[in-house]
């Protein structure tokens, strides 16, 4: 069917003679029809309630004062396979770029969510098993090193953070103080969820995160961030180089974050040829196969144990993984400007096969090269995709994903963790208050890369609650922003039941970044300003309202209304057609077409004719049509005559009641 589209002319044509009827109206639109819209709720101004000052600029960049602190680690840590323990010894290097002086310290110690007495156990109502439980961390001692000079400190443990009190204030403005400190744990297992061990046909997975005490952030926004460690809320952490080394059988493959600083003390010559070969080969190669798993050659003759060494500049966080179990296979990642950095996973054999893990690489070098291309060059010269049972957790430079996942399974959690890379380790925002920041931007930026993979493979990845990949986004989200219990999206992360968290924190928010997008900004507008909100705030951290200025001032709009209902309210949207008439009942004068808003929420729309003749005509109306209405009468210029009207005819807006979207021309 041939497609009219009526131009920026025609439609302010159209508003005005929508005007003009609305004048010779005896009384106005607005008054004749029932609706639940209030403008003035929608468009009240000083959305922000708080100016932009020296440190976070009101055009959502880092202010000229900005200023964040910095955290170095060197750690060593030895995993004994048989007590299933790891112990570690861990030098940390703090700079303290604030403008106070910081009297006592706080770290974080996620292994205390373990503890029967934590306060994960109790937060969601869900106790864990008898068997769920290990005694966390056990720190044997916290010590100041001054130059030769080592003393030990006073510390307190209050759940999953550490309070160190300090002699001696560390300096503002650039002071700096080392910690070193020795401690050990018990490996959970297959309840760690994140971290674990679990059995494979060739020996067990061991996954290792959250595996040191991490500084918790000081910043301009909290001072120290606190909140206790609870399971749902992820992560905030400041940015430093970390060097670690991890002790472990001989016979054991370590795959970690970050780069490996001493292949030839723990790999053979030929893994080594092979790893030089897939630097340069778009196609995976393989570094041990499944049927050198159990061969003896396939690791460096050595006595008992091997330590591997690694370095990640730059960077929150590292994690690893560890089996003798792990196939292991590799390919070159091409990045834009020439840069070029490298993937890698590492399976059992119960994994094994191109409809599985055998395209494990492919999906990860993909992956980096889309994200890279299209929001922020990946910056760390590797990636590594580790099967096992944590089933899709994300740290710097590494993902844990599922050891059963298959085909599109696989491919979209590949895609979603390694995404996690450009939000939040590159872009550095607060997951324990702010999950929509980690996983909904991350949730939209994967949208786009399904559409994108090997032609539309495993597309379209829409991630909805209710049909993944399957339904419309816009109909699939109306269940949520219909129901009176749902959360917002502005819930702290460990206050979204979990019956709502992929709902709230993923789809919501990822969706809400389509519409910007694609229905209200423009994919050009919306690409500038986020690529500009994700350069700023690289390896810092944003908080909610430098993003939502960032999209204000990059995009060119006020978009505080799209803010305060789609992300601070769940304000439903309901366009309803409510009259369409001939104008003085000729078709040549054109079609009278009244639009009423029902609902809460406002959104450009557009308005399409299904004409008698076959053909289509469609007008664009923009959001302002809502600043002052809550129904709008205007007409559609036509010389033929017409069988319907459709408001939102392709179906792309959260329209909770489309029975009313299309009306017969009268």
């Amino acid at each position: 069917m041939k497609l009219k589209f009526i131009g920026i002319v025609v439609l302010l044509l159209t508003v005005i003679s929508a005007n003009a009827q609305r004048r010779r109206r005896p009384k106005n639109t607005n008054d004749t029809i029932s609706s639940n819209y209030q403008p003035a709720d929608l468009f009240s101004p000083q959305f922000y309630t708080e100016k932009g000052n020296e440190f976070h600029s009101a055009n959502g960049a880092p202010g000229p004062k900005y200023w964040q602190n910095r955290a170095d680690y060197w750690l060593n840590a030895t995993i004994d396979t048989t007590a299933k323990t790891l112990t570690a010894t861990e030098k940390l290097t703090y700079t303290n770029n604030s403008a106070d002086a910081l009297q006592y310290l706080w770290l974080q110690l996620d292994q205390n969510t373990y503890k029967r007495d934590a306060r994960s156990n109790f937060s969601t109502g869900i106790s864990p098993g008898p068997n769920q439980h290990t005694d966390g961390y056990q720190i044997e001692s916290v010590a100041i090193r001054s130059g030769e000079i080592v003393q030990k400190v006073d510390f307190i443990v209050n759940d999953t953070r550490m309070q160190i009190r300090l002699p001696k204030a560390v300096s503002p403005n650039g002071g700096i103080i080392t910690l070193l400190i020795k401690y050990k744990y018990v490996i959970p297992g297959d309840f760690g969820g994140r971290t674990d061990y679990t059995d494979t046909k060739n020996g067990k997975i061991y996954e290792i995160a959250q595996w040191f005490p991490r500084m918790c952030v000081y910043d301009d926004s909290h001072g120290w961030d606190t909140l206790p460690f609870l399971g749902p809320g992820e992560f905030y952490l400041e940015y430093g180089d970390i060097d670690y080394s991890v002790t472990v059988p001989a016979d054991m493959i370590v795959a970690g974050s970050g780069e490996l600083l001493n292949p030839q003390e723990v790999l053979t010559a030929k893994q080594i040829a092979r790893l030089a070969e897939a630097r340069n080969s778009d196609k995976t190669v393989m570094i041990r196969s499944a049927e050198e798993v159990n061969e003896p050659a396939s690791r460096p003759a050595n006595k008992g144990t091997l330590t591997w060494h690694f370095k990640m500049l730059n960077t929150r966080d590292v994690a690893f993984g560890a089996s003798k179990a792990y196939i292991w296979d590799a390919a070159r990642v091409n990045l834009p400007g020439g840069k070029k950095s490298l993937a890698m996973s590492v399976y059992p054999v119960e994994s094994a096969g191109n409809g599985a893990w055998g395209r494990a690489t492919e999906y990860l070098k993909k992956s980096m090269e889309y994200f890279s291309e299209k929001w922020f060059v990946y910056p760390y010269p590797v990636a590594v995709n580790e099967a096992g049972i944590a089933g899709g957790m994300e740290y710097p430079g590494i993902v844990f994903d599922g050891i059963t996942d298959k085909g599109d399974e696989l491919y979209w959690v590949t895609a979603h963790e390694i995404g996690h890379n450009w939000f939040p380790m590159i872009v550095g925002s607060d997951e324990r208050r702010y999950a929509f920041m980690d996983e909904g931007f991350n949730t939209f930026i994967d949208v786009y890369a399904a559409d994108n993979f090997n032609h539309g493979e495993y597309a379209p990845k829409r991630d909805s609650e209710f049909a993944p990949g399957k339904g419309n986004p816009a109909d699939e989200i109306v269940p949520i922003i219909s129901d009176p219990n749902a959360p917002i999206i502005m819930t702290a992360a460990d206050a979204v039941p979990e019956k709502y968290r992929h709902a709230i924190e993923y789809f919501k928010p990822a969706f809400g970044l389509v519409l910007l997008r694609e229905q209200i900004l423009g994919k050009d507008r919306f690409d500038y300003a986020f690529k500009n909100y994700i350069h700023n705030w690289a390896y810092r951290h944003p908080q909610p309202d430098d993003f939502f200025k960032s999209m204000d001032n990059g995009g060119g709009e006020d978009l505080s209304w799209f803010w305060k209902g789609w992300f601070y309210n769940n304000w439903s949207l309901d366009l309803a057609i409510i009259d369409a008439k001939y104008v003085n009942k000729d078709p040549k004068q054109g079609i009278q077409v009244t639009v009423a808003n029902k609902g809460q929420m406002a959104m450009p729309f557009t308005v399409e004719v299904k004409l008698k003749d076959g053909s289509k005509q469609r007008i664009k109306l923009p959001v302002e049509t809502w600043l002052q209405n809550t129904a709008i009468t205007f007409v559609i210029s036509t010389t033929t005559p017409a069988e319907s009207v459709t408001v939102d005819p392709d179906a792309v807006l959260p329209d909770i009641d489309r029975k009313n979207n299309t009306m017969v021309v009268k």
